[in-house]
């Protein structure tokens, strides 16, 4: 029995406490919400270059020199990478399945007329895409980005004159167009690639291959849109990268890297929403 006046030390004991009561360390939830809120405010960002490209397409200056210069830099010195690396893609796609429909059903009366219709409604525009977007994308975001840690961009402000307008809008013109241009002409490319391989490989001859019979005016739709949605994204996703360097040369290297994994996000997410809405709009 304890004294008076003394208090027994077992009840000023604090009870344990379960560890697996506890909620996550402070850490890890100020990390989260640092990521989260890094991720609203650089979409917010994205979002206003975006918009602000738009704007100045239409109403800003008119220098059809520099959207040639780019279209140059964009589809002329993309045309020999993306033909190969297509040509090579082709080839696979079309032997990859012609092994596997003679395991199942040894006709390939279909193989070229589906291929095609993949071709031209998913598979040419999104790879050749990304295929873009590692070239086209990673030059934008570099090239931009050794503007901002050289100071070439805060001059042109000072200069009363708004970067988006001269450095974006030239390169947004010529990679909608161009970017269309090199998806129909690799796209043809492994479509003649695959059919060369159809008939060394597996016996097709060419008029059956070259069949056009899948192929709506859905396909084509869809087709279109994720070419003009990708050659929209690539510059506005690239740009707002390099515009957002910040350090010296490894600013700029973390800028390209970024702008090659963002813009293959982009695509892939628009290539989600596309052909969702394409689905319900051509639902045959």
């Amino acid at each position: 029995m304890s004294a008076a006046g003394t208090t027994d030390p077992s009840q000023e004991r604090p009870a344990p406490v379960d560890k697996e009561d506890e909620g996550p360390p402070e850490g890890v939830v100020a990390s989260l919400g640092a990521a989260g809120i890094d991720l609203f405010l650089g979409a917010r960002d994205l979002n206003s270059v975006f918009v602000r490209t738009l704007y100045y397409t239409f109403r800003g200056r008119k220098e059809p020199g520099s959207t040639l210069k780019q279209m140059y830099e964009i589809g002329n010195k993309s045309v020999f990478f993306l033909t190969c690396t297509m040509g090579f893609i082709g080839m696979i796609l079309v032997y990859q399945s012609g092994l596997q429909a003679k395991r199942v059903v040894p006709d390939f009366t279909l193989l070229g007329a589906t291929y095609l219709e993949l071709l031209v409604r998913d598979l040419a525009a999104s790879i050749g895409a990304l295929m873009l977007a590692t070239r086209v994308g990673a030059g934008i975001a570099a090239e931009i980005g050794s503007m901002v840690v050289t100071e070439q961009v805060d001059a042109l402000r000072m200069c009363a004159a708004d970067p988006i307008d001269f450095l974006l809008v030239p390169r947004f013109k010529a990679s909608m167009v161009m970017t269309t241009t090199l998806i129909v002409w690799s796209g043809t490319v492994a479509f003649c690639a695959g059919a060369v391989t159809a008939y060394v490989a597996f016996d097709v001859p060419f008029h059956t291959f070259f069949n056009m019979q899948l192929v709506d005016k859905g396909d084509l739709s869809i087709g279109l849109a994720k070419c003009v949605a990708y050659g929209a994204a690539i510059p506005i996703v690239s740009g707002y990268c390099g515009l957002s360097t910040f350090g010296g040369s490894e600013g700029v290297g973390w800028a390209t890297t970024r702008a090659v994994v963002n813009t293959s996000l982009a695509i892939i997410m628009l290539n989600f929403f596309i052909s969702a809405a394409g689905f319900i709009i051509f639902p045959g």
